[in-house]
């Protein structure tokens, strides 16, 4: 990838005078290559594994934020649905794997690891049903975990079963923190149509079609667009609904260009 001169100060207005900053820096990781029949064992090679595919994930995002001069203000984790891997182990209650993905964060300094996470649009499985039991423990007992549940699609269906059990476990997760403001509904999501791979906190999770690892920037512009805005009304006495369109996906495109930036560096 080649950046031009003009485009480079472009993405240097924008840091310095416009407030572009990377929002987060997201690595997909997954955990298909962890499984086994064994709740403990399982957890300890997804905790070693965390560790070793993230373990410069903080330190690699500092030093690209000082030597590109762009803050990167969240550093965050996105693993396999987690019903995935720990259904083989037969266990009663998932909590003992999110009380380790919460470690190996703690451990690494990023923000949030997501994954805790089921899709049962169409049904459950045994494995599915003991992931959604254990959501109202799990996080209330964590700090940085996150999780989603995928509950109705346009291709499937909805799945009224799953939604009757998700309302009984967001009231038991708003009173086990209820003394925390409710925390662990805002770590929570439940979806429709939830995309296969989404980088996106809370609702994050690592597709199965994805690789061993991605990395994934967010990027947050919307002082960069304010700014080529009133230019644009400065310059243009009555601009039009296209000229104002125009200038937001100009700006839009570079807002990218910049992420793109900053991720193939990381």
């Amino acid at each position: 990838m080649i950046f031009d001169l003009e485009e480079t100060r472009a993405i240097l207005r924008m840091i310095e005078t416009e407030h572009l900053d990377i929002r987060t820096v997201t690595l997909g990781i997954s955990l298909r290559g962890c499984t086994t029949d064994d709740m403990g064992r399982l957890c300890d090679r997804v905790y070693d594994h965390i560790m070793r595919v993230a373990g410069r994930l903080v330190d690699v995002a500092r030093d690209v934020q000082q030597t590109f001069g762009v803050p990167i203000t969240n550093k965050r984790i996105a693993v396999t649905p987690c019903a995935l891997i720990a259904e083989p182990t037969g266990a009663s209650s998932y909590v003992p794997l999110a009380q380790t993905l919460d470690r190996a964060a703690a451990d690494l300094g990023i923000d949030y690891i997501a994954g805790f996470s089921a899709l049962v649009e169409k049904g459950m499985t045994p494995g599915d049903a003991v992931l959604i039991d254990s959501i109202s423990e799990a996080l209330a007992v964590t700090g940085r975990v996150c999780s989603s549940i995928n509950v109705a699609s346009t291709r499937a269906g909805i799945n009224m079963d799953a939604i009757g059990t998700m309302g009984h476990v967001i009231r038991a997760l708003a009173a086990n923190t209820a003394d925390r403001g409710g925390i662990g509904c805002a770590k929570l999501v439940v979806f429709a149509n939830m995309p296969e791979d989404n980088p996106f906190v809370a609702g994050a999770n690592h597709g199965v079609g994805e690789g061993g690892a991605t990395i994934n920037v967010g990027v947050s512009g919307p002082g960069v667009v304010l700014s080529a805005l009133r230019r644009l009304r400065e310059s243009v006495e009555r601009p039009t609904v296209t000229d104002i369109a125009d200038t937001i996906k100009r700006m839009s495109f570079k807002i990218t260009r910049a992420g793109e930036l900053i991720g193939r560096e990381v």
